[in-house]
């Protein structure tokens, strides 16, 4: 393609990006592995939780129709209940139980009165309670966090911490999750060597280290290619040695020089490209293709560049391999300390340091926005959305901010 290929807006890239891709075959995987991906199919209560009526509170168990006479009233304790243990006595008329949080509630009780709200008679063998309370008061409900047959949680939900401890409450040790994304990690340029080989004249690879800790990051599994010299040839080879990956990336090379081969490369390879150049900056010269079931991305070559478009486009593609409906990078409202400036045309991702001050979140850009120095996406916790259609936004006006995935 030529220089003058028409720039593709960000948000048609990146749905042209996902519609690529698609929730990976599923697996069955120990609770701590599934972290972060999603169900791959609906998961059903197999146990009624909790399994009986219990008291919220540290307290006594009553009757609330016992509480309708003036109060206070005074009751009888026939026992007391900890949590773990059975309940020995019915609570009639007139008496209650003293009980701990957790604690089944006895039969004939409906309430809980917290201990705060009551005055035991020394001894402990009466109670006065000084609250009127009625039916279900500080009683968990039998059955209010699951129900046997039950779903517990559908096909595609999320499996954060609260859901991996439901699932465990369940005597799960195993859940369906699409399996991690297999991801290729390619440098290419005749000036760039690896950290342990350094050479005179050439500058250290920092791209593949830092795209690999991304994508771990953000659930895939990388594997790093190492780098391919500027000929059609090598990037081809390396590019052959991919083969069987989910994703491959590739950094630098996406432009028009004459030692940019990767989009060449690809097509030789039969990769079928979807679209090249987008309307953004940094991240212009971003190529997205496939070939069979294996999505190839060609990031730019300035390591904030391929970090930038990293989050903006590869980091929603590996989200919805692992099974997430809701891929779309997170936006939050901000408001701009001091004042940016550009041509309209492209939509600029401004990288900045947002703090809270009184209740709003202000963003502060950094100090430098070069792209070819990884110093610039330093401190960074939110970029900046600079829309295309604008050329300049001031002090307090109102922005969409992404938080930012790679910072610590």
């Amino acid at each position: 393609m030529k220089e003058d290929t028409p720039l593709l807006p960000v948000e048609d890239a990146r749905a042209r990006t996902l519609a690529l891709v698609s929730p990976l075959p599923p697996e069955w995987v120990r609770l701590e592995e599934a972290l972060g991906r999603a169900l791959a199919e609906d998961v059903r209560a197999q146990r009624t939780l909790p399994p009986w009526d219990n008291s919220a509170m540290d307290g006594f168990a009553v009757r609330s129709a016992d509480l309708s006479a003036p109060l206070p009233v005074r009751l009888q304790v026939k026992e007391t209940i900890y949590a773990g243990q059975t309940p020995r006595q019915e609570v009639q008329p007139g008496t209650c139980a003293r009980i701990m949080t957790g604690a089944p509630l006895p039969s004939g009780a409906d309430a809980v009165v917290m201990r705060e709200r009551t005055r035991l008679a020394p001894g402990g063998d009466t109670v006065e309670i000084l609250e009127a309370v009625g039916p279900g008061h500080f009683v968990r409900p039998r059955g209010e966090d699951a129900r046997e047959g039950e779903v517990l949680l559908p096909r595609g939900t999320p499996l954060g911490i609260p859901e991996l401890g439901l699932l465990v409450g369940q005597g799960m040790l195993t859940a369906p999750v699409p399996r991690r994304p297999r991801v290729a990690i390619l440098s290419t340029g005749d000036e760039l060597c690896r950290a342990d080989a350094p050479a005179e004249g050439r500058i250290v690879d920092a791209n593949a280290p830092a795209l690999s800790l991304a994508v771990l990051r953000a659930g895939g599994v990388p594997s790093v290619l190492g780098i391919a010299r500027d000929t059609l040839e090598d990037v081809y080879q390396h590019l052959v040695a991919a083969g069987g990956f989910d994703l491959v990336l590739t950094s630098a090379g996406m432009s028009v020089g004459e030692h940019d081969f990767v989009r060449e490369a690809m097509g030789k390879l039969g990769v079928e490209q979807d679209f090249w150049r987008v309307a953004i900056k940094p991240g212009k010269p971003l190529a997205v293709g496939r070939k069979g079931s294996t999505v190839y991305i060609g990031l730019p070559g300035n390591p904030t560049s391929s970090l930038v478009t990293f989050e903006l486009f590869v980091r929603p593609a590996l989200r919805r391999m692992l099974g997430h409906s809701d891929v779309e990078p997170p936006r939050v409202s901000g408001r701009l300390t001091g004042e940016l400036k550009k041509p309209e045309g492209l939509a600029h991702y401004v990288r900045v340091t947002a703090t809270w001050q009184e209740g709003e979140l202000w963003a502060r850009p950094l100090s430098t926005q070069t792209s070819g120095a990884l110093r610039s996406a330093a401190s960074a916790t939110h970029l900046l959305h600079f829309p295309r259609s604008s050329s300049r936004l001031a002090t307090g006006d109102k922005v969409e901010l992404l938080p930012l995935s790679w910072g610590a």
